[in-house]
């Protein structure tokens, strides 16, 4: 066989998304970690969590050493077709947070708008009974 490298699509690639049989997309590449789930310093449950998606951003928050990256090179299976990828507006896990926030804050202001007035109302109340008894 000649050093030809494989492409694989990401469905192809997500096929292998368990502790027997786990392969990563990282920088455009596709790795089988499988061997290294084990050794991994982050713990397998990181990688496997990595399967079926792009995991390059997940790879880069984390400052991964050269020397794990010189590592990477004897997993290498070959590259992943970039246009099996979803583009990144179609990535929505790190989107999803974000909405919730958003939700979240909306409703911190309507019980804000709620309470503030209740509140002063309260304090008003609070006030004006401690004056009288005093």
């Amino acid at each position: 066989m000649g050093e030809a490298k494989k492409v694989f699509t990401l469905a192809e690639v997500s096929e292998h998304n368990n502790s027997k049989d786990c392969w990563l997309v990282i920088g455009g590449k596709v790795y089988d970690v499988t061997k290294f789930l084990e050794d991994h310093p982050g713990g397998d449950e990181v990688l496997l969590s990595a399967t079926g998606k792009d995991a390059t951003d997940d790879f880069e928050d984390v400052a991964h050493s050269s020397s794990a990256r010189a590592m990477m090179d004897e997993y290498l299976l070959g590259d992943i077709d970039s246009s099996t990828i979803p583009t990144k507006r179609a990535y929505t896990p790190p989107k999803q947070p974000y909405y919730n926030q958003d939700k979240t804050s909306e409703f911190i202001i309507k019980l804000l708008q709620f309470l503030v007035p209740l509140a002063i109302l309260g304090l008003a109340f609070g006030i004006r009974f401690y004056t009288k008894s005093t």
